[in-house]
């Protein structure tokens, strides 16, 4: 290690920072678990509990040291002996209802990325996944490359890619301290040189030394043998245990069964599942500070903005514009100009300025390339750039434009799409629907057409409404809308895009459709602001009534209730505020079917996944699902933002007792299922199991969640889109090996067998000039299906498949694989989309379904000395190695006596064997939280104290 003195030096005030904090350990019970875990260890602590607690604490120390422009800096000792919650976090530095949405759903991404290497085959049975069987230099090197590859994808811009990597990062650097016995030496602190690839890792057990006595009981406190050596325990079959060696240990271990018997995790509290439980707190103790180290030596390497980031540390949204180029739209590339240097004008500098800009152009038959920045005068700069130049006839390149920015936009943003055309490439329509919801990006068109104007394209007489069905259908799945307008008022009702930046939810309507002499009602409560009204269509008359029987009807202008304003066929009433609470109703005459659509803003909202429980197993949990899956049990898990967010600080919280399902677009009600509280309310974290009905058959629906704040008046809420129950569930996912075959919960079916490339590089990153492979899985749990498989590349390299066509009976998967070749001249740092989409061969009203891969090129790595890295075998990964360390020629120690083990087949490179095909519900995952400490625990979720070790500063 480096002199004290020098390591200060290299600590800078970020790390140094840490140092006057401290971390308190009470016991156990308080913990907050896993629900799921709940069941089988009560009190334990789970991957998803120190991801979460960890960047919280990392979350306060940047907020700390970065005091918010315009307000006073923050406090350490306003948090000391205070529970750390997100959203307490954002109302102190940004200030009262700044919302955290984004940011506990980046973090749920992560803390969902560390909980499935439990879980998935690529990882679940890999020991340097897991610091299991004596592999610790190995797993040291798989660490420190997932972390790598983390900054690597930052930097990129790609953080979906980015919190992948850094959740599978932190799984192996936490079960370190559960699996290895660290703990069980006395040590008191993190491992000095476990995120460090300069040193090697010293005093470890070699093959041929004896580590564990027999333990016939489930407890197995005085096992390890009388040694100072580092060793952790064999789990499973793969590698075999060697005669003398500790297990993992607990009911799902096989090796445990052999002498010496017992084990050595600390996994959880329960001596059926972990044999030194009784060490478990110690451990989570050392891996919350590991993880906390971890975080901060990320913050070290991005800088403060691009950690920021990587963890959405924001309230505000990104600002995604695609843009029709042809000669015609020189008003709609205006009215875009004028209002994106409205937002970064009046939002410059403030917490509500966007933090990502994407600019799609296109016209026919070309579109794009995308510009991707941070820099608000970079964007401003390349859209003043783009002018209506050419023409010629509709249709445009829409949906291709629309389906790059998807790629490049981040999650729960708002994208807004200018033309005057039609889409000349709607078979794409169903892919970018299901991207949309993938991605959880509303789509919002503004479309213009001006009989009158004889220049630029030729225009049809009569805008028709079929031809525009593939943007209302795209608009419908992500929850936006399509705007039909003039050139004469596209200016005025592009202003949207200011509001939508605003965080603005959608209040749900009852019914949700205009119904002939029948109001619309929706709720109005005392967390919402700015609610605006807007109406499209034929409109011949409207009004509105607040619950004391004011209205207010169609005249333009101030009126009663708020202020009116037209624009064709298109209206905006901006209400009052502070709006009178309870029952409102809206009635509107109208030729055809209008549109009504309300919205307020408010930071009082909520995120949710869906989760197939696994109870049986080493690591009880859930497995995580895009969407619901027809014929599979599913699990509702809603994360409720903005608790603290009450009219009065000494109201009770709000809270939510059921959900709401209802079919879309007409709004039938499907159920109403109650929500069970996962541990304390003030983390608004809620379950509910889908109704069998609502999983019988495929098709869109929407949640509703409802409630009551504090004062007992009631709550409404709406989810920003529609989710959709899928006819069979579809993976695909980076290999390395595969085994293809076709099995049953029946008699197996005899396995199809195929080459085995080789796939060069870390899990989720390509190398030009290489050839990736794939794996595809596809099962069904509802019956019979008969299915043709297509598949598609974004940008259009080489890809081919194996399985074009398949028939499945119920509970039956089929495996197959890919093939992407990267050319030569990939660009680096670029995004590349795998979709893979199941269509049902008979039932052309089944929807399909569709599975999407991110994958991002690497540019050439730098000749990088490190022998724990071998970028001969691993092209790609020496780049993800140089940005971990920050140098380019790197003097490494040996590597040690365990290092140079022969290693298993399936464990030698970053991308894993898959072992089996068969989906097993048996498969395990903690469910991914975000937003809060363990709530109730005296140690988890208090401010306190992070005691870095030194020798990580210069990392």
């Amino acid at each position: 290690m480096l002199p004290m003195d020098e390591l200060l030096s290299h600590l800078g005030p970020s790390l140094l920072l840490l140092l006057q904090l401290q971390l308190l350990l009470p016991p156990a019970s308080a913990f907050f678990p896993n629900i799921w875990s709940l069941l089988a260890a009560p009190g334990s602590i789970t991957h998803q509990d120190l991801t979460e607690e960890a960047a919280l604490n990392v979350t306060l120390q940047l907020f700390l040291e970065q005091p918010p422009p315009g307000r006073p800096p923050l406090r350490l000792e306003d948090f000391l002996g205070r529970t750390l919650l997100a959203d307490n976090l954002f109302a102190a530095y940004f200030g009262p209802g700044s919302p955290s949405r984004r940011f506990r759903a980046a973090l749920g991404e992560v803390s969902r990325a560390n909980a499935a290497q439990d879980f998935l085959p690529t990882s679940r049975n890999d020991p340097d996944l897991h610091f299991d069987a004596e592999r610790l230099g190995q797993g040291r090197t798989r660490l420190v490359g997932a972390l790598g590859e983390t900054v690597v994808a930052a930097r990129a811009l790609d953080h979906t890619l980015a919190r992948q990597r850094l959740g599978a990062a932190l799984h192996a650097l936490q079960d370190f301290y559960s699996h290895s016995n660290w703990v069980e030496l006395g040590k008191q602190q993190p491992h000095p040189h476990l995120l460090w690839p300069r040193q090697g890792l010293r005093n470890l057990a070699q093959v041929g030394d004896p580590t564990c006595s027999d333990c016939e009981g489930l407890s197995c406190p005085g096992n390890l043998l009388g040694f100072t050596l580092l060793t952790s325990g064999y789990f499973g079959t793969h590698p075999s245990k060697p005669p003398g060696k500790c297990s993992h240990g607990g009911h799902f271990d096989q090796s445990s069964s052999q002498p010496p018997r017992g084990g050595i995790n600390k996994d959880s509290t329960s001596p059926g599942f972990s044999p030194h439980h009784m060490l478990h707190l110690q451990a989570a103790n050392l891996a919350l500070l590991a993880s906390i180290q971890a975080f901060s030596l990320l913050r070290s390497r991005l800088g403060d903005r691009g950690f920021s980031r990587l963890l959405d540390i924001t309230p505000a949204s990104s600002l995604s514009f695609v843009l029709d180029t042809t000669g015609s739209m020189g008003e709609e590339i205006n009215a875009a100009k004028i209002q994106a240097r409205h937002i970064v004008e009046q939002r410059r500098g403030g917490p509500m300025e966007p933090t990502h800009y994407v600019l799609v152009p296109f016209h026919d038959p070309g579109f794009g390339p995308v510009f991707t920045t941070s820099d608000p005068d970079s964007f401003w700069q390349q859209l003043n750039e783009i002018h209506a130049l050419g023409g010629g006839d509709e249709p445009e390149m829409c949906l291709s434009a629309l389906e790059l920015a998807l790629l490049h936009t981040p999650p729960l943003s708002d994208i807004f799409v200018f033309t005057d055309a039609s889409p000349k490439d709607a078979f794409l329509t169903n892919r970018v629907k299901s991207l949309t919801q993938e991605r959880r990006c509303r789509v919002t068109f503004l479309v213009t057409e001006d009989p009158s104007r004889v220049q630029g394209r030729p225009r049809r007489e009569v805008l028709s409404p079929l031809r525009f069905e593939p943007y209302e259908a795209v608009a419908l799945a992500s929850g936006g809308e399509v705007i039909f307008t003039k050139d004469q008022y596209i200016r005025d009702v592009a202003a949207i895009a200011g509001d939508s930046v605003a965080n603005l939810v959608t209040l749900p309507l009852e019914p949700p459709v205009v119904v002939p002499e029948r109001p619309l009602v929706f709720s109005v409560d005392g967390l919402l602001q700015r609610v605006t009204v807007r109406i499209h269509g034929e409109v011949s008359s409207f009004w509105i009534r607040n619950p004391a029987g004011v209205s207010q009807g169609q005249e333009e202008g101030e009126g009663p209730l708020g202020h009116t304003r037209r624009f064709g066929k298109f209206w905006m009433v901006s209400m009052n505020d502070p709006l009178q609470t309870g029952t409102w109703e809206i009635q509107v005459t109208a030729k055809g079917t209008p549109r009504v659509r309300v919205q307020a803003q408010t930071s009082l909202d909520f995120l949710f996944h869906f989760g197939i429980p696994m109870e049986d197993g080493p690591h009880p949990g859930l497995y995580p699902l895009t969407q619901p899956v027809a014929g599979l049990q599913t699990q509702l898990l809603v994360e409720v933002t903005g608790l603290g967010s009450r009219r009065n600080p000494g109201d009770p919280l709000p809270h939510f007792s059921h959900i709401v399902l209802r079919g879309v677009p007409h709004g039938a009600e499907l159920g109403r299922v109650p929500l069970e509280p996962m541990g304390p309310r003030e983390r608004g974290l809620l379950a509910a199991s889908l109704p069998p009905t609502l999983l019988s058959t495929a098709g869109p629906f929407s949640l509703e969640l409802i409630g009551q704040d504090g004062v007992g008046q009631g709550l409404h809420r709406a989810a920003p889109q529609p989710c959709a129950v899928v006819p069979v569930l579809l993976e695909v996912r980076c290999q390395r090996k595969v085994r293809l075959r076709l099995e049953r919960t029946g008699p197996a079916a005899p396995p199809l067998t195929g080459p085995p490339p080789q796939l060069s590089g870390p899990s989720g990153f390509l190398a030009p000039g290489t050839e990736a492979l794939l794996s595809l899985r596809i099962a069904s749990f509802s019956g019979p299906q008969d299915l043709d498989l297509k598949t598609s590349v974004n940008p259009s390299f080489a890809l081919t498949s194996n399985l074009s066509r398949v028939h499945l009976e119920q509970n039956e998967s089929a495996w197959g694989c890919l093939w992407l070749k990267v050319p030569d001249t990939a660009a680096s740092d670029s995004v590349v989309m795998v979709t893979v989409t199941a269509m049902d061969r008979e039932a052309s009203t089944v929807p399909p379904t569709h599975a999407f891969l991110r994958l991002l090129v690497l540019g050439p790595a730098p000749q990088v000395r490190c022998p724990h890295f071998p970028l001969q075998d691993r092209q790609g990964e020496g780049r993800a190695v140089q940005a971990y360390l920050g140098a380019a020629t790197l003097t490494a120690s040996p590597s040690s006596p365990q290092d140079q083990l022969p290693a298993p087949v399936h464990s030698t490179d970053p991308v894993l064997t898959t072992t089996s095909s068969v989906f097993h519900l048996s498969t395990l995952v903690t469910p991914g939280r975000a937003g809060g400490g363990l709530v109730g625990n005296p140690w988890r979720g208090t401010v306190g104290a992070v005691l870095l070790l030194l020798g990580l500063a210069s990392w």
